[in-house]
């Protein structure tokens, strides 16, 4: 793992406070539109462009969209992981996130604009950090965030400028505290030498109807906005869904964790019984949950539970960048080590799918659209494929 390599126990535990000092963020058109701008106002239900609209937080806005993989190779291109690169050690976050570099870190590749020709044109109003609040309008509690008026209040002037069919929101993960389980289990094994699923388990019971009831009220903003803008319930589509593991089951390491391999090597510092409470208790909690609150709301459900299966950070069936394996979507992992050196880009891109990881998200809501705008889909990969390995299965 960058900045790892080669350091000792004593030392890993100085290096690696430099993640909570580092804020990592967990738990993702044309034109202005592509960058999260409101549109023209001429249009109304019905009427002008249809458009795709992506609400809530980093897992859909497009974190980590820099990276094509992970590679041990700090210069250059980094073997071709690195999209932002320019020449020799030049690197341009902005020619992935645009304007939003460093702040709400909207990519190119983000799942509403990878998802393909489903609308006239894709606008992204998520942003990575964000909780309930900053969905909420102003007027019901509503928080702006990181300059940006509260995302229900900036989908109204999207909603009176274009023919709004599709709204994809994944929120919930930063009200739980997402980031902060990643940083104490990543402590329990580097400093501690302990366990956080016992601890961390108990706080998630502890926030988890609330941080529900918060997700069911980000989808009755969204409604609230939609009929003052005139829409019918029936007219467009809520596409409400939850998170993959971006870790693997213990078992399904390629790293032992009796070794600093995983740290060093990997960028995945985590025990095996915490790998598999985060993989197989915490995000299928999650996803039972918020599966719910659709169903409540009468929305659709995507399940992403096993979208990285395979494909996770450290996971035995992909692989590390190198000169003898370039990054590949078929071999590669998808999603983000934590780099909490920032060695290589910034730690708040840690553990959120990549490049590859969100072309496979906006195909899964490509084929959600494809169907019936009821029930409820999970979105799995084909060993061994891209993206367009991608299928839909009954919502467990």
């Amino acid at each position: 793992m960058i900045g790892f390599r080669n350091v000792s126990k004593a030392r890993a535990g100085s290096r690696v406070r430099r993640l909570a000092g580092a804020g990592m963020v967990l738990p993702l058109a044309v034109g202005a539109l592509m960058a999260g701008g409101a549109g023209p106002s001429a249009a109304s239900p019905g009427n002008g462009p249809t458009a795709v609209v992506s609400m809530g937080d980093s897992y859909i806005s497009g974190e980590a969209g820099r990276w094509k993989g992970n590679s041990l190779t700090n210069s250059g291109s980094r073997l071709g992981t690195d999209r932002a690169w320019v020449s020799d050690s030049t690197y341009d976050p902005g020619k992935v996130y645009g304007t939003t570099e460093g702040g709400c870190h909207r990519s190119d590749s983000a799942e509403v604009r990878s998802a393909g020709p489903i609308a006239d044109v894709a606008v992204n109003l998520a942003c990575s950090g964000a909780t309930s609040q900053n969905v909420f309008r102003a007027s019901n509690g509503g928080v702006a965030f990181k300059g940006e008026a509260p995302q229900a209040d900036r989908l109204a002037a999207v909603a009176a400028g274009n023919d709004v069919r599709i709204i994809a929101l994944s929120i919930g993960g930063n009200d739980l505290g997402f980031a902060d389980i990643i940083k104490s289990c990543a402590y329990d094994f580097i400093i501690w030498n302990s366990y956080c699923h016992d601890d961390q388990q108990y706080g998630v019971d502890q926030k988890i109807d609330q941080v529900m009831a918060n997700v069911g009220k980000s989808v009755d903003e969204v409604r609230a906005v939609m009929r003052a803008a005139g829409y019918a319930d029936a007219s467009y589509r809520i596409v409400l869904q939850s998170y993959p593991s971006p870790i693997p089951r213990g078992a399904e390491n390629r790293y032992t964790q009796s070794d600093w391999s995983r740290l060093n090597t990997g960028g995945c510092p985590f025990w095996n019984r915490d790998s598999d409470w985060a993989r197989d208790s915490l995000v299928p909690q999650i996803a039972n949950r918020v599966k719910g609150v659709a169903a409540a709301k009468g929305v659709q459900f995507l399940d992403l539970r096993d979208m990285l299966q395979g494909r996770e950070v450290c996971a035995k069936a992909s692989r590390l960048v190198t000169t003898a394996a370039p990054a590949s979507a078929k071999t590669s992992e998808w999603a983000r080590w934590i780099d909490s050196s920032e060695t290589q880009g910034l730690v708040q891109e840690s553990m959120h799918p990549n490049h590859f990881g969100q072309l496979a998200a906006g195909r899964c809501l490509a084929l959600v659209v494809a169907q019936p705008a009821s029930g409820g889909y999970g979105c799995k990969n084909t060993a061994g494929a891209d993206q367009t390995g991608m299928y839909l299965v009954p919502a467990p």
